[in-house]
């Protein structure tokens, strides 16, 4: 974890305070994810890669009877997540800590083997080990437990040469749309007993999925 942990750092340490402000334009469909989480009042509700805390505290806004969790790998971006949490006065609403995506243990970190909602916005598309880091997570919904993810899709309905300056940018980022999103998420539904649905957003610019335990 050191490596990737200084790498994200090296990335993203200068960019903190731009970060929220740049992303508006360009990481669509966050907010239709935190509309649709709609968890139960005291329902664990888990951010991995949680950044600066964007979305965590428009969560929070949203559903104020959830209990809010969020890992990530930057040192850095915790940081930024936790003056912004404290800035909001939602200290007592949410737990982040510093992990790994792939590997870590949340009974070690929150004292909870599982999360009513867990979500990935825009994440997955810079884990390298993503699928690992999905099913990491998917091992930890209880039945009627749903897992969202929010990222690129592969920009199929859009220009050729968008598609290519779009991806020859990301990768400044390290961010690596993946190609074969959907017939990942959908293969590892029925390895682990999931239902998935699967709904491109703007031509395929990006897309929002949704993994559910049946209960």
């Amino acid at each position: 974890m050191t490596d990737a942990s200084f790498e994200m750092d090296r990335i993203y340490g200068w960019q903190t305070g731009l970060y929220d402000a740049t992303r508006a334009y360009y990481l669509l469909g966050r907010d239709r994810l935190i509309e649709g989480l709609a968890p139960t009042s005291g329902g664990r509700v888990l951010e991995i890669g949680c950044g600066t805390g964007r979305n965590l505290l428009k969560a929070i806004r949203r559903w104020p009877e959830a209990r809010f969790f969020g890992i990530d790998i930057s040192r850095v971006m915790l940081t930024k997540a936790r003056r912004s949490i404290l800035a909001a006065g939602a200290i007592d609403q949410v737990s982040i800590a510093h992990a790994d995506a792939t590997c870590f243990d949340p009974v070690a970190i929150f004292g909870a083997a599982n999360f009513q909602r867990i979500y990935f916005s825009y994440t997955l598309s810079m884990i390298p080990e993503w699928i690992q880091a999905l099913d990491h997570a998917a091992q930890m919904l209880p039945a009627g437990g749903a897992l969202f993810v929010a990222d690129f899709g592969d920009q199929s309905g859009l220009p050729n040469w968008f598609r290519r300056i779009l991806r020859v940018w990301l990768s400044l980022f390290h961010v690596t749309p993946r190609d074969d999103f959907e017939p990942v998420l959908r293969a590892l539904a029925k390895a682990r007993g999931l239902d998935c649905e699967f709904v491109p957003l703007y031509r395929g610019y990006a897309f929002l999925a949704a993994l559910r335990r049946p209960v």
